[in-house]
């Protein structure tokens, strides 16, 4: 059998039941996520005893070119405003305060069995790398696309198959010229060090986080 996840939150606040009950049933389950669709990309036909780690990019959200002066004055609508993605509401807000990305380090945790110091978060603004993987041979493997979520959708269907989706859009890499990455700064985006620190600690401690970032987006 075969499970789609689609949302974070599940292996967020209960991955090593997930993780339990699917090893238990025998299945497999296959991220919808386009991070983590990304890595499973990457990894197949791989040896993933071998990994060194999972970099999963970030294109830093709404706020990610404003200095911390100007984040004191920032408003609801200016979090949804996304550069790149076109997603809901909640997701969006996260997004600028990182702790989607946050949520993604746990959920790839679970997902892939990889310890938090070997998952890294690189921030990269284009959104056209969507996650890497890095081998103990130093060799990297990255998937690249433009940022449509229907593409990993669709992917997720239709595994193992690849089915021609026409209607998105190709990518362009004269067009796009120079991909930019930078190392993400953990004390502006607090949201990212709190899911780091929380998945470290593990037991209902994601779950605490998860729901206390409920309740503020709500607010």
């Amino acid at each position: 059998k075969t499970i789609g996840i689609a949302n974070k939150e599940t292996l967020v606040t209960a991955g090593h039941l997930v993780m339990e009950a699917a090893r238990k049933h025998n299945v497999s389950l296959l991220p919808v996520d386009s991070e983590h669709s990304a890595i499973f990309q990457c990894l197949n036909g791989e040896n993933e005893k071998r990994i060194s780690r999972l970099i999963i990019t970030a294109s830093g959200g709404s706020f990610r070119d404003k200095t911390r002066d100007e984040l004191h004055h920032v408003t609801v609508e200016d979090a949804l405003r996304h550069p790149n993605w076109s997603m809901g509401s909640k997701i969006t807000i996260d997004s600028a305060t990182m702790m989607n990305k946050g949520l993604e380090v746990i959920e790839a945790h679970w997902l892939f069995g990889i310890p938090y110091e070997q998952i890294d978060v690189v921030l990269h603004k284009e959104s056209i790398i969507h996650s890497m993987v890095e081998f103990e041979d130093r060799s990297v493997m990255a998937q690249l696309g433009s940022p449509d979520m229907r593409v990993p959708i669709q992917y997720a269907l239709t595994y193992p198959d690849r089915l021609p989706l026409s209607d998105t859009k190709q990518l362009n890499l004269w067009e796009i010229g120079t991909l930019h990455f930078e190392k993400m700064d953990q004390e502006r985006f607090r949201c990212l060090r709190f899911a780091y620190e929380a998945g470290k600690a593990g037991g209902s401690m994601p779950a605490v986080m998860n729901a206390a970032n409920e309740v503020a987006v709500e607010a």
